[in-house]
């Protein structure tokens, strides 16, 4: 298909509110509709009614459809979203110190400078440069004690890394060269080195998602984890599920929560959740039928 510019006018709030009606979406409080387009934006809520379309290329709603079953969508997205930078706050600190204290204690304080332990040498240097970067940047107190005190360039890692993305950690770790030391903090989780690998960076792309407060519920996820074939704690049983899904990435916190604090109560609170906003479809997020059965969700 031949592109073509793009000339779509910008519409005011009232005529955003007129072509949505003329569309088919109910909307039975016009002042609150007008104020939500105005406070959340056209486009944002626009990806909560895509659903509801019948013709998606003429945007045309399904009979019965309503502002306000998308703007609930929107908020259960917002709050799914919440639930899971909750946790994924735990995983991030948990797995940056089991690093540092594995490596630290196997290869010394310097482990991350030294290129030996790394597979890719070009790598490293890359990961190197952004750990500088992230050096100087920082006004850390402790930061500022080590530099006005030691001759060293750069910090000890458990200083380094405290102030390191967790993207930069996920690049580091996937760079380190297999072995012992390597498996000790995968296996600390209950994962391979190589699913741990993956399941680092889905983590990184999940967390832009939440603080891009971008929808999360429905998505089809850009990057995906492995599915574990072998697990060192009980993982889902369900082999068919899809990678791709929220279901997968909820299941994949729950999973490693067993070794961060195995008292949690993510469960509960999704099934808050879902008691809050019934008009949820959680097949569009990749559930099973049989999901309240897993042990892993119980």
């Amino acid at each position: 298909m031949a592109k073509i510019s793009y000339n779509k006018p910008a519409l005011t709030y009232a005529e955003q509110i007129t072509q949505l009606q003329d569309r088919g979406l109910e909307i039975l409080n016009l002042e609150r509709a007008s104020h939500l387009l105005e406070s959340i934006s056209y486009y944002r809520l626009s990806g909560y009614w895509y659903p509801m379309l019948i013709d998606k290329a003429n945007h045309k709603f399904k009979p019965n459809s309503t502002f306000q079953n998308a703007f609930d969508i929107y908020c259960f997205d917002r709050k799914l979203r919440v639930l899971v930078i909750r946790e994924l706050e735990k995983i991030e600190v948990s797995i940056r110190a089991k690093m540092i204290y594995v490596l630290s204690h196997e290869y010394g304080a310097f482990w991350y400078q030294n290129s030996s332990l790394f597979k890719n040498h070009i790598k490293h240097s890359k990961s190197l440069g952004t750990l500088q970067n992230e050096y100087h940047r920082s006004d850390e107190e402790f930061i500022e004690a080590f530099a006005s005190k030691y001759l060293d360039p750069l910090p000890p890692s458990w200083m380094m890394l405290e102030i390191t993305s967790f993207g930069t950690m996920s690049f580091l770790y996937s760079n380190l060269k297999g072995g012992r030391t390597k498996r000790a903090i995968a296996n600390y989780f209950g994962l391979n080195d190589r699913t741990f690998v993956s399941w680092m960076h889905s983590i990184v792309y999940l967390r832009n998602v939440c603080a891009h407060h971008s929808r999360l519920w429905n998505r089809t996820m850009s990057i995906q984890p492995i599915k574990p074939q072998t697990t060192l704690k009980p993982w889902i049983k369900d082999d068919d599920i899809s990678n791709k899904k929220a279901y997968f990435i909820l299941s994949m916190i729950l999973f490693l929560m067993q070794t961060i604090n195995p008292n949690n109560t993510i469960v509960e609170r999704f099934k808050a959740l879902l008691s809050e906003y019934e008009n949820i479809d959680i097949n569009a997020m990749g559930f099973s039928s049989s999901w309240q059965d897993e042990s892993l969700w119980q």
